[in-house]
Order: structure tokens, then sequence, then C-alpha cells
């Protein structure tokens, strides 16, 4: 590809869905017919190049028109952006979601990662592929966030509008059925569906999923919504920072970082103006909690995002949601024009002359992003790449400004923090993971989904909530990045605490069970085949160690598990290299469950 201005001319298509973005162009410089006040004078640049946080939604314009991202498309998008050709290759390249050579207008991905792949994804993407038929790209896909209904398959078809349809879990016939006629396919089950505790008593953060509308902010607010901003407005954004950090809220993404130490750090910055970002990229291999989130409660996100808003003195906010979400990101936008409209986010939210808004991007497909600079890169139109630290982005985040990023469960917690008051959530849980937990579950159970409890509970409860099958062998937690531990293990409490002691990690949540039927060794290579494809390639140890590490799983592999002394040993060089020398936590966590699988389960012995 040409990656200067060339001669090439976006169609009709992609001139029309670049403009329905950015507005039609106002000079020849913009790609607008030539005029005589163009020759006297040039137009756009700073006020253009200030709009370059709009290439991702543009690139996703022109992908969702047309199924791929030509040169001519590229180049017209880049002269109204005023960006170079050669970065904004760089940014559609770096997307799994995009293309940039041609394809046929519907893509069919289908989920290959763990759960999918323990409940027979290879033999699904073989049937599909052989019966989809010359119209249908079939992509093999990483996780689509469906781990509870596995295996999955996410079809969409290009147009005007693009349209989409989920078939999980999926036959042969129901995802080629899904990609070929969208509109027929069988609607997707309700959020509830999910959420085995539907509707029980003593719930917090699931109450209302299953209970109300998730359309209707009436039916929120009948059951308790805004309750919890109204109280916000009254204790000031001060008194909400301290209930925030007397409630002992950690983030529940992970890294377990105390979330009013944040929020105080960001409020304080002299700097302005700030953000506030919601990172619902959560696409980490099992984790599905905050799309059970969004299209259950949509409009408990939008009040919390206010509420962070309102506390660190920001007056917007962006909510990033991941790409393979097409139901979250409807029900999200759907409960922010619904909250613009009734004044519950605006110039004057709830008459209070506090003025905040949300706005909604959709992530195109890197598990990177959802580490919290890579995403702003990403907001900000440039390849999601980590940055270093510091500074950190309570000091320089996005845009350069202080900004304040959580998770929609973190988020969502600040809700009861405030309807309950701090001490009384902080009575939930354990003195060092406070309040209540989600726990998404998938693999050999029967009963998969998000599972609500207090900090504390152990494993072995969790598993028998979800009626985990005879004959385990194995349980992941936390997700590719996180560690497996042994069926006689499940005594361990879920805390954060507590699974530091046992040498493994919680995560964001994930627990996946496996049986004697599903083989290890290739379980393990699907991992190691994830964190190649998801590494950005920006630092060395990461580029190179996840693909050494790949290499000898394959050689082990192919010699039907068993591992010689020298694979071992390079996989633990090559994982000690990655975890102390990587910039950010996607290398710093690429060889956890190998090791752990090696030490915990001796799965090459």
């Amino acid at each position: 590809m040409d990656l200067h201005f060339g001669d090439s001319k976006p169609t009709d298509d992609e001139r029309a869905a670049v403009d329905a973005l950015l507005g039609p162009p106002d000079s020849s410089w913009e790609g607008a017919d030539r005029s005589d006040a163009d020759l006297r004078w040039a137009r756009g640049g700073r006020e253009a190049r200030d709009r370059r946080d709009l290439l991702l939604p543009g690139l996703h314009a022109i992908n969702d028109r047309v199924g791929w991202i030509s040169e001519g498309a590229l180049a017209y998008l880049c002269r109204r952006l005023t960006v170079p050709p050669a970065q904004a290759y760089g940014v559609a390249t770096f997307y799994a979601m995009f293309s940039v050579r041609p394809r046929p207008a519907t893509v069919l991905h289908v989920c290959t990662d763990l759960a999918c792949t323990a409940a027979g994804a290879q033999d699904l993407c073989t049937g599909v592929e052989a019966a989809a038929g010359p119209g249908v790209h079939v992509e093999r896909s990483p996780c689509l966030g469906l781990c509870e209904r596995a295996p999955a398959a996410l079809a969409i078809r290009a147009g005007d509008p693009a349209r989409t349809a989920v078939s999980a879990p999926a036959t042969v016939r129901e995802a080629v059925l899904a990609a070929t006629a969208p509109d027929s396919a069988p609607e997707e089950p309700p959020a509830r569906a999910a959420v085995p505790q539907a509707g029980e008593e003593g719930l917090v953060l699931l109450r209302r999923v299953g209970v109300v509308d998730p359309a209707s902010l009436d039916d929120y607010r009948a059951h308790g919504g805004y309750a919890a901003l109204r109280r916000a407005f009254a204790l000031g954004p001060a008194g909400v920072i301290r209930e925030v950090t007397d409630s002992g809220l950690v983030g529940r993404g992970g890294a377990a970082f105390p979330t009013g130490r944040k929020w105080q750090a960001t409020a304080s910055q002299p700097d302005h103006p700030h953000y506030v970002v919601c990172n619902a990229d959560e696409s980490e291999p099992g984790t599905f909690k905050d799309r059970v989130l969004m299209e259950g409660d949509p409009y408990a996100l939008v009040e919390a995002m206010t509420i962070a808003g309102y506390a660190v003195g920001a007056h917007r906010g962006y909510l990033y949601v991941r790409g393979e979400y097409p139901r979250a990101i409807a029900r999200m936008g759907h409960a922010v024009d619904r909250a613009r409209e009734r004044g519950l986010l605006g110039d004057d939210v709830l008459g209070q002359g506090y003025a905040f808004d949300i706005e909604i991007r959709r992530g195109a497909g890197a598990y990177v992003c959802g580490e919290e600079t890579a995403l702003f890169n990403s907001l900000e139109g440039h390849r999601g790449e980590p940055r270093s630290k510091p500074p950190f982005p309570v000091e320089k985040g996005l845009f350069g400004k202080p900004t304040v990023a959580n998770n929609v469960e973190t988020l969502v917690n600040v809700l009861p923090v405030l309807t309950m008051g701090a001490p009384a959530y902080a009575a939930v849980g354990t003195g060092g993971s406070t309040g209540p937990k989600l726990f998404c579950v998938s693999g050999s159970v029967r009963r998969p989904g998000v599972y609500e409890l207090p900090f504390g509970a152990t494993l072995g409860e969790l598993l028998a909530r979800a009626e985990v099958r005879d004959g385990l062998r194995a349980v992941l937690l936390g997700g590719a990045a996180g560690g497996f531990v042994r069926p006689d293990e499940t005594n361990i409490p879920l805390t954060f605490e507590g699974t530091r002691e046992a040498g493994t990690t919680l995560g964001s949540g994930v627990v996946m069970a496996f049986d004697d039927t599903v083989p290890l060794p290739r379980l393990l290579l699907r991992i190691a085949e994830f964190f190649r494809d998801e590494s950005c390639g920006q630092c060395v140890p990461c580029r190179v160690g996840t693909v050494r590490q790949e290499e000898a799983l394959h050689r082990i592999v192919e010699r039907t598990g068993a591992a010689a002394a020298d694979d071992i040993a390079l996989l633990r060089e090559v994982g000690r290299a990655m975890r102390d020398a990587s910039i950010c936590g996607l290398g710093q966590t690429a060889w956890n469950a190998v090791e752990s699988a090696i030490d915990r389960l001796g799965a090459y012995e």
C-alpha cells in the first residue's frame, strides 16, 4: 500500500461513511471540489488535527459500511483529519476487527479461546469453514466474551446499517444462518440467562439484572436508580471520595488499586480538564461480567460514571466498549441518550449546576487496550500501545490531562458504597477485600454464568453453586493471565490476599473449570498463541518472548505432551525475562498460566 496521499479515490459508499461521521468537507483540502477560495489559503491545520481522536470511529465507519478499509477510503479519512496515511495505516492494521485487504462483506468470528476450545470450537470452525460459502469470511477469533454459552460465534455484515448476529452456543447450521441471514437468526437470550442467581435476595451488584427492563429509565429509578447520585450531590466531591476511600473499594480489573486514592489523586491535580474513562474492553479470556452488567443494568453504569466525574471534577467521560459486544454497545447508547434527554446528563445534571456527558467509543479487537494507557492511545487515534510510567494517568492520562480510569464492575460498586454507606459496605467481605465480587464461571460446570459472592467465599463454594462436573482436573483463576490450581486446592479463599498467599491470582474474577476430557497441553498452547497474537510488539521481551514460548509449547504438543528438560528450562528463562522486563501487564503475565501448569499440575511430567 502507498503510504502517501496517492491517486486512489474512495468509492461513494466509503465517502458517505466518512462524511456521515465528520460532516461534509469544507474545502478541497479535505476532499471537497476545489473552489476559488481554496486557491488563496489552506484550511484545516490544527483544528483538523485536534480531531485525530475520531480516527478510530472513522475506521469503524468505513469497515461497517464496506467490510474492509481500502487505500482510497483510508486516504480520504486521513485528508479529512490531517493524519499522515502511514500513521493511519499503522492504526488500521493494529486491530483484529479491521482489514486493509478485500474480503466479503460478511465476517463470521468463531471463538477459539479457552472455554470455547473446551466446548468443541475446533470442530465448529472446521464445519463452518466448509459450509459457509464464498460470501462469508470465517475468522478464528480470540475470546468473544460469551464463555457461559460456549462455543460462540459473532456474525457482522457490512452495510448501511451494519448488521450483527450472535450464535451461542453455536452449531454449524446456526452459525452459518447468523452469517448468511443475520436478521433471521434467533435472538440472543436476555442478560438474565447469564446470571444463575437472578432474582435472589441479598444481591447487590446483580440485583436489577433480570428484574428491571434494561431499556427503561423509569424502571431503573423505581428500583433505586439515581439515589446514589443524589447522595453524592449532598456529600459534595470531597465527601464522595472520602466515602469511597473509607469503604475499602479496590479496582476489580485485577490490579486491586484503591479506588478512593486514585480518585483523590486525580481530583487534586491543578491541570484541567479532568476526564473519566470507563474501561469496558474486557478481553481477558473467560471474562464476561462487564458485558452482563452493561446489557442487564446499563443505567447503573451511566449513574456511576456521573458520580465519578462529579467527584474528580471531570465534565466528560468516555466509555470504551470492546467491539465484539454489539448488544452492550446498543444498550449503553440507548441509556446515554435517554439519560441526556431527561436531564441526567448534559449541562445541568439533576438541576445541580453540574455539567457531565458521556461519549461511547468502540474498540476493534485488541486485548492490550485493556491496559489503561494503551486504551488512552486508542481513544486518541494512535496505535493501542502502552505508555511508560511515570507519569501516571492521574497526572497525564487521556489527551495528556488528569484522568481516572476504572472498569465497569469497579464503577458500579460505587453505587452501593453511597447508598449503604462506607461502614456497611466495608463490613461485607474481609478486611483486605471489601464488598461483593463478581465471578465469571465457565468450562466444565452445569450452571455457567456470572456469580455474586462476598469476598472471602472459597473456590469450592463457588464451584458447588455452579455444579462442577465430575472428573475435575484443574481450575484456571484469573483467565489467560492467571494461574491454574489443583482440584484439592478448592479451599482457597476468593480474596486478593488469599489467592496471593496460595501462590495464584484472583485477577478480574475468572474461574474456568476443566475436566479430564480437556487436553491440557493443547490448552496451554492456545494460551501461548493468544499472547503471541495480542502482543503489541512494542517491547522486545514480550514481542520475542511470546513467540519463543509458543514455539516451545508447539514442540511439546507435537511430542504428545512429553517435554524435554531443555524446553522446560527455556520456558522458565523466557517467562522470567517477560515478567521482569516487559512494559505492561500483558508481557508480565504471559507466562503465569504455563508456569502454574508445570509447577502445580505437573502438566508435562
